[in-house]
């Protein structure tokens, strides 16, 4: 199974510190934010690895390379410099990913959600890892039914963690322009063709200074391990 690390965003709310570093190039603890994913996708035998970028994108194309540090292959789907929000950015790289399912991960997300269990998945359209709604998202986005299918008009919402295995079909007619994943979700949904999972272990949302400072004193401090134990 191929994985995608979205990489492409600008980092709004990380500025002055993404005026001149990509987002996903920012540090904790002496590492970069998407060396952690890599790292961790590695770990869980995703080894064929497509990142889309845009703002400052050659420099992530410089870091990253083409993997092989990492005992991986990268290529990139560059989207030039305005991004193609999420389901833009997926419909861009379909060329890239193949005709089988495969996996999506934001590259601002750390967690220790065992990555491997995704490659066993059996899925219908998509299914999303969903996490406790963190303070600054209370609202959640999608429930899990007794069904194990996601909905959006029951209570008790969860949040969409970042993580997520996605059928090529869904986004067949999708164009490679601006575009939210939302709508593209909703769509499915409503089919009743998503399925979820509810993860309770670590897992943090990197969107501000102050939670990139805290990844780090938490790795630091050895709190953070980012190595799940393999399925």
């Amino acid at each position: 199974m191929k994985a995608m690390i979205l990489a492409a965003g600008r980092g709004e709310r990380m500025r002055p510190l993404t005026d001149h570093t990509p987002k996903p190039l920012l540090t904790a603890a002496g590492k970069a934010l998407i060396e952690y994913n890599i790292e961790n996708l590695v770990a869980a035998g995703f080894t064929e690895l497509i990142i889309n970028i845009a703002h400052l994108g050659d420099q992530i194309k410089y870091y990253c390379g083409d993997g092989t540090r990492w005992n991986a292959s990268i290529i990139y789907s560059d989207e030039g410099e305005t991004a193609l929000e999420t389901a833009g950015g997926i419909a861009k790289a379909l060329p890239l990913l193949g005709d089988q399912p495969f996996l999506v991960l934001n590259a601002d997300i750390v967690c220790n959600y065992p990555l491997a269990d995704l490659r066993k998945r059996d899925i219908d359209l998509a299914h999303l890892v969903m996490i406790n709604n963190p303070p600054h998202h209370p609202e959640g986005d999608f429930a899990i039914n007794a069904k194990g299918l996601l909905s959006d008009q029951e209570p008790n919402k969860l949040t969409f963690s970042g993580i997520g295995v996605y059928h090529p079909q869904l986004f067949y007619d999708i164009p490679a322009a601006p575009l939210k994943l939302k709508p593209v979700l909703n769509r499915a949904i409503q089919q009743q063709r998503i399925s979820g999972e509810k993860f309770s272990g670590l897992w943090m949302d990197i969107g501000t200074p102050e939670r990139l400072q805290r990844l780090a004193d938490m790795v630091t401090d050895g709190e953070f391990n980012n190595r799940p134990a393999l399925a």
